[in-house]
């Protein structure tokens, strides 16, 4: 089964691209088209209500530009969004949440640490995940302020590194042994993370389990390209277009357009 039609990305901003690296480095032949919808980031704020218009539109987006399969880069939208989004379209949805489970079940102090957006963590789909370890305890942190400061390309600011001090020290106190990163911007914070939690603190996010759910469902239902050159890769943001020209290390071009 062969499909040359490109693979939908979407994110509030641009932050899903670290879901999109983890795909191109697994399927680079594949054509992809990224959304960044920085306008209206960040979703984490946002009412259920609000987040689902956003990510229909979204979606309405990328299937006008022949997109053969949907993934939601960004946790909040697929807490909130998902079910209705898999209700209302005929194309398959790759959705990304929190990677508690990995977490949970290799915890050795039976504590782990999750840093998301408010939506994610007061989603009902984060509570049916967590409740099923109840033998491991979460420490919840909502990031307030951090996807903010990356959508305006300020990660290695002062204020950065003053908020996760804020959210990463209770957790140390509290004896983590995981930290799982639930929102797609986060990624980009490794770096800084890593200075200020203890070495035996592993992170865990979401990329490399996307990427492969997403191949598993191409090969199984729609097909993958047969094209044999490296796959073209659109970026498209509706508000500043040098954050993301930055993100992606200026390797790719980014068109403003707004939707």
């Amino acid at each position: 089964m062969t499909n040359n039609n490109p693979i939908g990305l979407f994110d509030s901003g641009v932050g899903g691209t670290s879901i999109w690296t983890a795909i191109h480095e697994l399927l680079p032949h594949e054509d992809t088209i990224y959304l960044a919808d920085s306008k209206n980031a960040p979703y984490g704020q946002k009412s259920k209500e609000e987040i689902i218009a956003l990510s229909i539109k979204n979606t309405e987006f990328l299937l006008n530009q022949n997109a053969k399969i949907i993934v939601v880069a960004c946790n909040t939208a697929t807490t909130n969004a998902i079910k209705e989004l898999r209700a209302k379209f005929d194309v398959p949805f790759i959705g990304i949440e929190p990677a508690i489970k990995p977490a949970a079940l290799n915890s050795q102090s039976h504590t782990i640490g999750i840093l998301a957006t408010q939506g994610t963590l007061n989603s009902e789909l984060f509570h049916q995940t967590a409740e099923k370890y109840q033998d491991t305890k979460i420490i919840e942190q909502i990031g307030h302020g951090l996807v903010t400061l990356i959508e305006n390309g300020e990660i290695e600011s002062p204020e950065m590194n003053q908020l996760l001090h804020r959210y990463l020290e209770p957790m140390i106190d509290a004896n983590v042994d995981y930290l799982v990163l639930g929102c797609s911007h986060y990624p980009y914070l490794i770096p800084q993370i890593q200075k200020i939690i203890p070495p035996h603190i592993k992170i865990i996010d979401s990329g490399e389990a996307v990427a492969k759910q997403t191949k598993k469902v191409l090969e199984e239902k729609v097909g993958l390209t047969n094209n044999p050159l490296k796959g073209k890769a659109v970026f498209y943001s509706n508000a500043n277009p040098k954050v993301l020209s930055d993100i992606l290390k200026n390797k790719y071009e980014v068109v403003q357009k707004d939707f």
